[in-house]
């Protein structure tokens, strides 16, 4: 006799025992896992690099994306990629197609770079001590009315040469480097570029944004820019001069950092620098 159930069973001779049901299997906790400190930190390593990589694909930059889900596999966790922001600079943007919103980012940054901000404070400075007698005038006024010249012309040629042409005119706002070929070939290419360059799309088309960018800057300078002369000789003569040193820049961003990899000296700082001496004293021209 057995108890089933609670209550008793009486077995017949030769008859076997009843099975007893099978115990419940234990359930599965609901709770999810906690993520390894290993995970953890890829995981913000790599959305900081995702940020990165996705700023410098605005600007027209190559380069890998780090792992979407940022986990790192494997018994160890290896760093994740890093950006090689020296390759970016020599290697130069490549062919890709900027929307509007992207080129108006590029614009702003361009705009508000420390570099470029230093480099008109410090032209400032030189200019308003070298002729205290300038249509600025003399000491700090003098200095904080340069500066504020200086940043409004570079405001106005961002926007139009960086943001608004190119976008009307579907015009790569990049300069795109030709570091492979001879160099009688790459300084053709940076006088040419001023009024030939590409279009998003890659192919040739000329350079709107130098062409008329350089005018409408010129004449919107007569409102603001002190002892700028308005008639049409001094407006040719600074339209000319702008479009002669316009190539200062592209030779600068062509081949400097040829001579960087040659001295092994990382000069992204020299090079944004001297691009932005050349522009403020071709700006600053008055005739």
């Amino acid at each position: 006799m057995l108890l089933l159930f609670g209550h008793p069973v009486r077995l017949q001779a030769g008859q076997a025992e009843p099975a007893l049901p099978a115990a419940p299997q234990p359930q599965a906790s609901s709770q999810p896992s906690k993520p390894q400190p290993c995970q953890v930190e890829a995981a913000g390593a790599a959305a900081g690099e995702m940020a990165a990589a996705h700023a410098v694909s605005a600007a027209g930059y190559p380069g890998d994306a780090p792992p979407a889900d940022g986990v790192q596999r494997g018994a160890s966790c290896p760093p994740p990629p890093r950006i090689n922001w020296y390759t970016r600079f020599t290697n130069g943007p490549q062919v890709k197609p900027l929307t509007p919103d992207e080129k108006a980012w590029l614009a702003l940054r361009n705009l508000v770079d420390p570099f470029n901000l230093i480099t008109v404070l410090g032209d400032s400075g030189i200019a308003v001590a070298s002729d205290s007698h300038s249509a600025y005038g003399p000491g700090l006024r003098g200095f904080a009315r340069n500066a504020g010249v200086s940043f409004t012309q570079d405001a106005t040629g961002e926007f139009f040469g960086t943001f608004a042409i190119p976008s009307i005119v579907r015009q790569d706002p990049h300069y795109h480097r030709m570091p492979h070929a001879s160099i009688p070939r790459r300084a053709t290419h940076a006088v040419f570029q001023v009024v030939w360059t590409q279009g998003d799309n890659g192919r040739g088309m000329p350079n709107y944004a130098n062409i008329v960018g350089f005018a409408i800057e010129d004449e919107i300078g007569d409102l603001y820019v002190p002892g700028q002369r308005t008639n049409l000789p001094s407006s040719a003569a600074r339209y000319g001069i702008g479009l002669a040193t316009a190539p200062i820049d592209n030779f600068v961003t062509e081949f400097l950092p040829d001579i960087a990899s040659h001295i092994h000296v990382q000069v992204v700082v020299i090079q944004r620098i001297i691009n932005q001496v050349a522009k403020t004293s071709a700006a600053g021209e008055t005739p």
